[in-house]
């Protein structure tokens, strides 16, 4: 399978003519996104809550949640193969994780920590994107060079790195 997209003006032009054609909406697909990674946290709530108290209605609770999250999840993920569907949940997840640890090392006055963690949070948040928009290739990913994002990229910053500028490029939740 080959990469479909070869740099980044080639994505952001594609993404623009699927915006046009109303095939989807990223800035409601991102909010999406945040939905599932909230509701990925209720159920590790309703899961501790349930054994903290010994109360076990928490875990029918957190049946009825995760439900909800399955049903949202496969609104984002359309098609997948292998354990897409599985990484895809626990990048959100975890991405969700690394924000509030992030947030509460910002309160905590650790800026430096906070920033850290929130950049790692972003990473995680931008491979979500990039496996399920289907950015990354993996024939092209063992060609090419560590920091770079498939072999046709000639700036080199990085695969992360690169794949969260394709993110902040195409999913603008500020365009109506």
């Amino acid at each position: 399978m080959n990469n479909p997209i070869k740099n980044v003006d080639e994505f952001i032009k594609k993404v623009g003519e699927m915006k046009k054609q109303d095939k989807f909406d990223l800035s409601s697909d991102e909010d999406l996104s945040i939905a599932v990674m909230n509701l990925v946290s209720i159920e590790e709530h309703f899961f501790f809550t349930a054994e903290k108290t010994g109360r076990s209605e928490y875990f029918d609770l957190l049946k009825e949640v995760r439900e909800m999250r399955k049903e949202l999840l496969k609104k984002l993920i359309k098609e997948y193969e292998g354990e897409v569907w599985c990484i895809s949940k626990h990048l959100l997840a975890a991405s969700m994780r690394l924000m509030e640890v992030g947030t509460k090392q910002l309160g905590a006055g650790n800026k430096k920590e906070a920033r850290e963690l929130f950049e790692k949070a972003y990473n995680l948040y931008s491979l979500f994107w990039g496996v399920n928009m289907k950015l990354i290739g993996s024939k092209d990913l063992k060609k090419i060079d560590d920091n770079a994002l498939n072999r046709h990229d000639s700036k080199k910053s990085g695969f992360m790195g690169k794949l969260g500028e394709l993110v902040k490029k195409a999913i603008d939740c500020c365009i109506e």
